[in-house]
């Protein structure tokens, strides 16, 4: 940080800067008790670096990565949110899974072409879910 950047910032300052509005980060105080800004009179809040970090990590977290507020809240807990810079992706070990692309054909006709098209895809998926669990 520049020394000519001020030490603590105001919540429409990390509102702008993270891209949420106000009242999700005061939501967000409630929610995460690791989110400690001070207050002085009047109640403003003034936020730390350290709380600008946590509030980009929370933000990646529920709006990049798919976690609920549930999820971040156990992996703050546990102190396994992974610590990537907000832009980074996540660093996740990959393998390729092979997966047909043609639906597989479903028998019953009884049921309308979408359906059997859905459950055919269901089945997919749920087989390349049992593999990579198998990992």
């Amino acid at each position: 940080m520049a020394s000519s950047e001020p030490a603590y910032r105001t919540i429409s300052e990390v509102a702008e800067q993270i891209g949420v509005p106000q009242h999700v980060l005061r939501f967000w105080e409630t929610r995460f008790p690791q989110i400690q800004p001070l207050k002085r009179g009047g109640n403003r809040r003034y936020y730390r670096p350290q709380d600008i970090a946590l509030l980009t990590r929370i933000n990646r977290l529920l709006h990049t990565d798919g976690y609920t507020i549930k999820g971040v809240q156990k992996l703050l807990d546990d102190g396994a949110a992974p610590v990537a810079d907000a832009g980074a992706a996540p660093k996740v070990a990959a393998r390729r899974v092979a997966v047909p692309l043609a639906p597989t054909p479903v028998s019953d006709t009884s049921k309308p072409r979408d359906a059997s098209l859905l459950v055919a895809i269901r089945a997919r998926l749920a087989a390349a879910l049992a593999e990579a669990r198998a990992l």
